[in-house]
């Protein structure tokens, strides 16, 4: 079954939030970073890893996130990544921004979390 048009454009708007949060708990790579967000969504976000690692490059070139390669010994060499004071400022301003956006939406169509 595919994916409609807005669930499309919700997962495009939310993948940088998403990465910036769960680089700020802690460094991941790219696979931990996926496979979490697999995870706390309970599989209604999933990204492909190699997907991600556009967005992680872009976040990178942006000074959002820095990366370093590790190698571990038995393991391939992997790229982890955290987030910058820059990332930071700009998940903080993105999270009140959701916040906002997302309380309207429910005010809107009436929904309430009480």
């Amino acid at each position: 079954m595919g994916t409609t048009p807005l669930e499309r454009e919700l997962k495009r708007g939310s993948t940088e939030v998403l990465i910036l949060a769960l680089l700020d708990e802690r460094e991941r790579h790219g696979y931990d970073i996926s496979k979490l967000i697999d995870e706390r969504s309970g599989g209604t976000i999933t990204f492909h890893t190699a997907s991600l690692y556009p967005t992680l490059y872009r976040l990178e070139e942006k000074g959002l996130i820095a990366g370093r390669w590790v190698e571990k010994a038995g393991q391939r060499r992997r790229r982890y990544y955290k987030v910058t004071s820059t990332g930071r400022q700009m998940l903080r301003k993105q999270r009140g921004i959701w916040e906002t956006f997302f309380a309207a939406l429910n005010r809107v169509a009436g929904i309430s979390h009480a």
